[in-house]
């Protein structure tokens, strides 16, 4: 073979391995290019999905706000505020809403009956609030009301607080109970409740999530309206044949069997 055949030969050689190593290069960068971009994707991807669950997170906590419940309330929830001896052998539910104004008769009505009967220990009563108006009227005052009264509670004042904002309730058209001004100054008909504790828990707004969530329970129950009065789980408000005199006659019943 001449000189010149063999030359030929072996610079084909070596382009082909010149090639082959090209192809060897170019093949492990897509390789690294491939894998590099899935890792980048995979921590994109787990980026986003952080960022969501955080976020998710962060709504739940910010949509229900701390939820804190007043001294001394029980049943489901912690959703009731208890007035009377547990020992009673009679239970009244009673769902109202401060802005209410067939709340504000029922009150009118009963109220002597049942402090009586809850003072001889014969009747304990569950006050579950209620906002109802601010749904129908618009505006807060039942919030507002029904935070002050929850407030009254960790003070100890919560009957006299509760029957002195029904007693100066306001037309259902007129939400003065929106101002915590008004509920701090309705305080002072309450001997004690006019304290510096007391107004900060008002004006903090400390029980609002509570009675949100007191609201939620009213309308997850599908009653008709406020008052919704339960006797021992029976419907007494819409007995069209209930007195005063009525109810205190089944409860010395009940105390009495």
């Amino acid at each position: 073979m001449s000189e010149k055949n063999r030359e030929a030969k072996r610079t084909a050689r070596e382009r082909l391995a010149e090639e082959r190593q090209k192809h060897k290069t170019a093949e492990k960068r897509r390789r690294v290019l491939i894998m590099g971009g899935a890792v980048v994707c995979v921590l994109a991807l787990a980026g986003v999905v952080g960022v969501l669950a955080a976020n998710a997170g962060k709504e739940e906590t910010d949509a229900a706000g701390p939820l804190t419940a007043p001294s001394g309330a029980n049943g489901d929830e912690r959703l009731a505020i208890p007035v009377g001896k547990e020992s009673a052998r009679s239970t009244l539910t009673v769902w109202e809403d401060f802005r209410c104004p067939a709340c504000k008769s029922f009150e009118a009505g009963y109220r002597s009956t049942i402090h009586e009967l809850t003072d001889s220990g014969q009747l304990k009563v569950e006050y579950h609030l209620a906002t109802l108006i601010d749904g129908n009227m618009g505006g807060s005052g039942s919030l507002r009301a029904a935070n002050a009264a929850a407030c009254a509670q960790d003070a100890g004042k919560f009957t006299p607080y509760h029957d002195v904002l029904f007693e100066n309730q306001p037309a259902e058209t007129d939400d003065a109970y929106a101002k915590n001004s008004k509920l701090i100054e309705l305080a002072g008909k309450v001997d004690g409740l006019d304290t510096d504790t007391f107004k900060k828990c008002v004006d903090d707004g400390t029980h609002d999530s509570w009675v949100a969530k007191s609201n939620k329970a009213f309308q997850s129950g599908r009653f008709s309206g406020t008052p919704t009065v339960l006797l021992n789980g029976k419907n007494i408000y819409q007995d069209r044949t209930m007195t005063p005199a009525k109810l205190k006659q089944m409860v010395e019943q009940a105390a009495k069997a």
